[in-house]
């Protein structure tokens, strides 16, 4: 940042809570210029014009953050853009910071719930002479013409709307110290779908069909009659009659409407945001065609660095679900979905998703940005709030499992990139949340209420409930074990000394066995598949080839899995890593509900919040926590990455340093190819298997080193390509 501290903050002089404020400013630029650099940010989201034409292609500017602690401001070139005559355009429309259900609507350093703007642009003529021109009372400020703006309920835009009384922007005292350069990846525009198909529902609607859930918007064209009110309504599915289905975005309307003014219009929404695969259309007079509409995704600009490929198709269209769930959920924040009345950066989601994220995309700078947002939200006592950033209603939640992404997501960070500043950023933070249980905890164990327990679970839960099930003690008390592990880790590789937690940690564990185990089982009051997982993968039984034991049992009884958010992620690790390969494949590999493959066989294009969020009679699940596009139960692809295709980091040696390949096989997939673009190049594994004999090939970057593990056999091989 330059000299936007220098500027100030202009709002609104009227009351104007939900719609598009647009502030502007005249000047000449006489002479030739070397170089002009426009700062800006917004208490809302914003568009900034020059001349007419949109300033770069940052979509919803300046994103999601903890407001109170940061503001991302954006340095944008605009030389090339100014004209002799000039005029600025700052639009600003609620957003985030002013949206009226989850939001937090006041802010300490600002204590006001309207929109706000402010700028500088700096120009720098060839001739030496500077000349900074900063938002202020002098500027022009007018109603926009979106005339409505919400996060959820979407927008009204009136192209023949002119205000009636424009005046002068409102100048105000307020901090600026929370402005800060952009930390995260910036928000743009992606693919363009074209609309796949046009539908007359039984209920006579007109839908239209993009072929693929989705986050972002629509473009359209659009003519009308004058006056007429054209209404999109965006949905995720169709349901088992084929009508318009949008029951499960609960309270949010998520509609776009324009009002006609008889004149021919291509329209794009500047400041909104959908999650959709389908739209029905209202107060639509123009002949529906199809090339009239296209859906426009919109995620975080972040680089896609994996891929998967089996001999399974049903597999591979898991695998696409996956990464169009990731890049539906990660614009700005990891958020649990993009249509309903939350789009919220939940923490227990993000944790579970790290891994498959970082190894999926390049999140590290994603991540920074969200974990800055986390420490900055994290309560003084030490809780994570559920959601970050964090928002009024869930301030002083911390459960466990969602509060341990204080751990979990800055440990996994460091495990693929490398980066040794997530933990040196986050140690403190860290042992905060580790005070924060253990003041909480009696006798080792964490029992305080609260806890999401293992949600939307198989073993209990319901609508009314879906934190029924594992009982919540012996997770919360799993997560606290779990996550003093990582933190005594961080603190070694950061120079401090963690061996003062290792007392408590097995102290932890201790109680753990006498409460939950008997005989390296978990006793059957508390004996769940999830159960069995959290004991198996943290390390926490006495015996994990008897609790792994167990966990197979379980599952080959029932034949299916029954876990939810909490032991889901780990579920197929904690069977194939203690020689239940089988039946990892089993789960894997099963299409009949509840499986990964029972969406894909309905016809899923991304990840269900819900093992049977449709039925296959067409009858939904619930209205109440049934989104469509929920990465969660995603997260399995890090064991399609780490053991169907053997790909691991080496945590001595991470960020791909040292790579360990040991690909585990099954007879039903004839092969398996993974690659991730690491920070030192890409890894590739491949196996193929043909008349009962399997070639592995190995690729290794330059100037790293890898382990070959298969059958039980080691072999250290360096870079290049490798057949065994």
């Amino acid at each position: 940042m330059k000299n936007i501290l220098s500027a100030q903050w202009i709002k609104s002089p009227k009351i104007a809570l939900d719609r598009e404020i647009c502030f502007s400013a005249e000047f000449e630029t006489e002479k030739p210029i070397e170089y002009a650099e426009l700062e800006v940010t917004a208490l809302g989201v914003y568009k900034a014009e020059i001349n007419g034409n949109r300033v770069g292609d940052y979509i919803l500017a300046p994103g999601y953050t903890s407001y109170g602690h940061c503001l991302q401001v954006e340095t944008y070139d605009v030389a090339e853009m100014l004209e002799k005559k000039n005029k600025i355009t700052l639009s600003v429309a609620p957003g985030w910071k002013a949206h009226g259900f989850f939001g937090r609507l006041e802010e300490s350093f600002l204590g006001f719930k309207e929109t706000a703007a402010i700028c500088a642009l700096t120009i720098k003529f060839t001739d030496g002479e500077t000349r900074i021109i900063t938002s202020g009372g002098n500027w022009k400020c007018e109603n926009g013409k979106t005339i409505y703006s919400d996060v959820y309920n979407g927008y009204v835009y009136d192209p023949s709307y002119t205000d009636p009384e424009p005046g002068r922007a409102k100048v105000f005292p307020c901090g600026k110290s929370a402005l800060k350069d952009r930390v995260g990846e910036k928000v743009i525009e992606h693919e363009r779908l074209p609309a796949k198909e046009i539908i007359i529902t039984p209920k006579g609607e007109k839908v239209i069909d993009f072929g693929q859930n989705l986050t972002g918007y629509v473009e359209f064209a659009i003519k009308g009659k004058k006056g007429e009110r054209a209404v999109i309504s965006h949905g995720e599915t169709l349901d088992g009659e084929g009508n318009f289905y949008n029951a499960n975005y609960r309270s949010a309307k998520a509609q776009a409407v324009f009002i006609c003014d008889g004149e021919e219009h291509r329209f794009k929404p500047d400041f909104n945001f959908y999650g959709f695969r389908y739209i029905k259309l209202d107060g639509f007079s123009d002949e529906i065609k199809k090339e009239n509409f296209t859906a426009v995704v919109v995620h975080s600009d972040i680089k896609r660095t994996g891929s998967f490929e089996c001999s399974d198709e049903r597999v591979n269209k898991l695998f696409s679900n996956i990464i169009w769930s990731q890049k539906g959920n990660f614009l700005d924040i990891p958020s649990d979905c993009p249509q309903r009345d939350e789009r919220l950066g939940w923490t227990g989601d993000a944790q579970v998703f790290a891994k498959t994220a970082s190894y999926n995309f390049d999140v590290e700078r994603f991540f920074t940005k969200w974990l800055a947002d986390l420490r900055a939200d994290q309560n003084p006592w030490g809780s994570v709030p559920a959601v970050i950033p964090a928002n009024n209603r869930w301030d002083h939640t911390s459960s466990a499992a969602w509060g341990d992404a204080a751990t979990v997501c800055p440990w996994q960070m460091y495990l693929t990139y490398g980066n040794r500043k997530f933990l040196e950023d986050s140690l403190e933070s860290m042992k905060k949340y580790i005070a924060f249980i253990e003041t909480y905890s009696r006798n080792g164990l964490w029992s305080e209420s609260g806890h999401f327990g293992d949600w939307l679970n198989l073993d209990g839960s319901s609508a009314e409930d879906c934190s029924i099930g594992t009982d919540k003690t012996l997770i919360a008390t799993a997560y606290y074990i779990y996550s003093t592990e990582i933190l005594i880790k961080s603190m070694n590789i950061c120079g401090e000394d963690g061996s003062e937690y290792t007392e408590r940690r097995e102290k932890s564990i201790s109680a753990f066995r006498n409460k939950f185990m008997k005989d390296g089982r978990i006793i059957p009051e508390y004996a769940t598949q999830t159960a069995c997982v959290l004991a198996v993968y943290f390390g926490i039984s006495d015996d994990i080839a008897e609790t792994a034991k167990q966990l197979n049992e379980l599952v080959t009884e029932c034949g299916h899995l029954k876990t939810g958010f909490v032991g889901t992620p780990y579920l197929l690790h904690a069977l194939s890593e203690n020689g239940y390969v089988k039946t990892a494949y089993d789960l894997l590999l099963r299409e009949e509900y509840p499986s990964w493959l029972f969406s894909v066989k309905m016809g899923a294009t991304t990840v269900w919040e819900h093992w049977d969020g449709m039925r296959e009679d067409g009858t939904m699940w619930s209205t109440s926590m049934n989104s469509f596009n929920h990465y969660a139960y995603g997260s399995v692809a890090d064991w399609l990455y780490g053991k169907a295709a053997g790909i691991n980091t080496d945590e001595s040696r991470p960020g791909f340093e040292h790579i360990v390949f040991e690909p585990i096989t099954d007879q039903r997939l004839s092969y398996v190819k993974a690659s991730i673009e690491t920070r030192r190049g890409t890894v590739r594994s491949e196996w193929k298997t043909e008349n009962g004999k399997t070639v592995y090939e190995f690729t290794v970057p330059e100037g790293v080193s890898a382990t070959v593990i298969l059958g039980g056999k080691k072999t250290e091989i360096g870079s290049g390509v490798h057949k065994f």
